[in-house]
């Protein structure tokens, strides 16, 4: 598989994240401003409760798709995905079940008795929602994410309406909010459960020697992973939620998140090259062509996260201001941390690990991390008594996580963890990106004009400045542009893309 079709399948799945937040961030910019922070705050716990639980009850099985596909003939792929399709159904239904049932206990320990009956209105979506998992690991196997992104687009919008427009019409409060999110989950997985056979419509059909044990035998560990890895993402939203009250955890919600671009390209890159690291993993060493894979992801990650990321840094209280109002300005502070820290997560770990078969490795980091995290923030909580603190100790314990898993990967490749890392070239992006933003901010400290229109001028000279130092450093991205889109090549236009 050519780097360049790599590349423009990474690039449909980057962009469909694109649009998902683009679409996803309408939500909580309107309901943050007709909610009271003490509803939006109970709105976005029931939000942090399902995501939260959401990894235990799919078993790990979001990555089946893509693991499993690759290596079988295409006429046992639909056999294979209904299958897997199948388990996520029964998983769903267990889990709304669960969500039901257990909705006073979880209020009681987030300390928020409101949550009760929001927990319950929510139950469904569970049902709704798992048989759509996956999706985009059976159109990557098959090369056609451009029709995922589609899809999440146009789901994306259809919660969104469903979400906000009973508020905003009959000036609703989270309950409104919640029952519509229901409706459009519901909507969303029929049109999933119809497109997830569209890749092998014309395929012969036959019969695959897969079983439900071979498949939790693959998902079983990452499922491991996975609880650690709930503790990690959601112990400082439960020490915050519990110990700091539900107003306090509406300011760290909405503050403690990275511009979604990083994730987004993170997400894509790794969605499509664990099936191309599963075909060509022979299991034994990190061959040539699987390091420069490596590395050309590496390289193209940083090119396109490092400047949003720093951008964010740097304009973290105007970005905060402009998306939740000048309530919530006190955000400012967890949305520096986060998206500081994010610069660390261009590293695509996790498609290596998956491919390789070092799945414990992989479960046993995420261990780590997760108890020392718990630990660390319960001290935090008993001495410190700081939501900052906790953010920190969040962060610190991530980037361990980090550390640990590229040990094994550089053992596994037989080159020492700098070596995996092209340093200079991502020094180079840094840098520039740094100056960029810098001289951006300088110049918006003269500047006083509406937080709209100034938030305009900064986006626009910084990729002036930054588009600029990209030439005078020669730091190239037409790679990445022609990649995407091969016909630049052969258009004057091409000539203006460092």
């Amino acid at each position: 598989m050519s780097e360049t079709n790599n590349t423009k399948q990474a690039a449909w799945v980057a962009i469909g994240s694109f649009f998902s937040f683009a679409v996803g961030i309408i939500s909580p910019m309107i309901l943050s401003r007709y909610f009271s922070k003490a509803d939006y705050g109970t709105y976005k716990q029931v939000m942090y409760v399902y995501t939260s639980l959401l990894t235990v009850f799919t078993l790990g099985l979001p990555k089946a798709y893509a693991y499993f596909l690759p290596k079988y003939s295409r006429e046992y792929s639909r056999d294979i995905i209904n299958k897997i399709t199948s388990m996520f159904i029964v998983l769903g239904v267990v889990f709304s079940v669960v969500l039901f049932t257990c909705s006073g206990f979880i209020s009681c320990i987030l300390n928020n008795e409101d949550l009760t009956l929001a927990l319950k209105l929510f139950a469904p979506t569970p049902l709704f929602l798992f048989p759509t998992i996956g999706l985009e690991g059976i159109y990557s196997s098959f090369r056609k994410t451009q029709y995922l992104t589609i899809y999440t687009v146009v789901t994306r919008l259809l919660t969104v309406a469903f979400t906000v427009l009973p508020v905003l019409i009959m000036n609703g409060n989270y309950v409104h909010a919640i029952i519509g999110f229901d409706v459009a989950s519901l909507i969303t997985c029929a049109i999933a459960l119809i497109i997830k056979n569209l890749p092998v419509r014309k395929e012969e059909h036959k019969r695959s020697s897969l079983t439900v044990r071979q498949i939790l035998q693959f998902s079983i560990p990452l499922l491991y992973a996975s609880i650690w890895g709930i503790i990690l993402s959601s112990a400082n939203q439960f020490f915050i939620s519990r110990y700091f009250g539900n107003e306090v955890f509406a300011e760290f919600s909405n503050g403690f998140m990275e511009i979604p671009f990083a994730s987004m390209v993170l997400g894509a890159v790794m969605t499509v090259l664990l099936p191309r690291f599963s075909e060509m993993e022979d299991g034994e060493r990190m061959n040539d062509e699987v390091y420069n894979l490596w590395q050309s992801a590496l390289e193209k990650s940083a090119k396109i996260i490092f400047p949003i990321l720093m951008f964010s840094v740097v304009f973290a209280r105007l970005i905060m201001t402009c998306m939740y109002g000048n309530a919530y300005s006190s955000s400012t502070i967890y949305f520096m941390i986060k998206n500081f820290s994010s610069l660390l997560y261009i590293v695509p770990f996790a498609p290596i690990m998956l491919a390789i078969g070092k799945t414990k490795e992989y479960a046993n980091a995420h261990m780590i991390a997760a108890l020392l995290i718990v630990v660390l923030e319960f001290i935090s909580v008993k001495t410190i008594n700081s939501p900052i603190a906790i953010a920190i100790i969040s962060e610190v314990c991530q980037a361990l996580k980090i550390y640990l898993m590229m040990r094994v990967i550089s053992h596994y490749a037989g080159r020492t963890i700098l070596e995996m890392l092209p340093l200079k070239s991502l020094g180079k992006v840094l840098l520039i990106c740094f100056i960029a933003a810098g001289t951006t901010f300088i110049i918006s400290l003269f500047v006083s004009v509406n937080k709209w229109i100034l938030a305009l001028i900064c986006v626009s000279a910084f990729c002036v400045f930054y588009y600029a130092l990209c030439w005078l450093s020669r730091t190239s991205y037409r790679s990445i542009a022609i990649s995407f889109i091969p016909s630049l090549s052969k258009i004057s236009i091409i000539k203006y893309i460092p």
